[in-house]
């Protein structure tokens, strides 16, 4: 099984494996709620093909993949991430 984007191309962005999980979980909590809101919205005007294909993509795939591309970043502050 082939992981993508590669783990070692994700390790670059961040500066720890740890910060990697908490980056990418708070990202794809994110995109997981909007998909929702959307995919509400889309059942009443798409059809059900449509919706598959938008819907396709696992939450942290896309925020994996966000991560790799360098189209999100983070925050370390005193307590937390931002």
């Amino acid at each position: 099984m082939v992981i993508k984007p590669d783990i070692d191309l994700l390790l670059s962005k961040v500066d720890s494996k740890y910060t990697l999980c908490i980056v990418a979980s708070r990202r794809a909590r994110q995109i997981n709620d909007m998909m929702h809101g959307v995919r509400d919205q889309a059942l009443l005007t798409m059809q059900a093909s449509q919706i598959a294909q938008i819907t396709s993509t696992k939450p942290i795939t896309l925020a994996l993949e966000e991560i790799a591309n360098g189209d999100i970043g983070y925050e370390r502050t005193a307590e937390s991430y931002k």
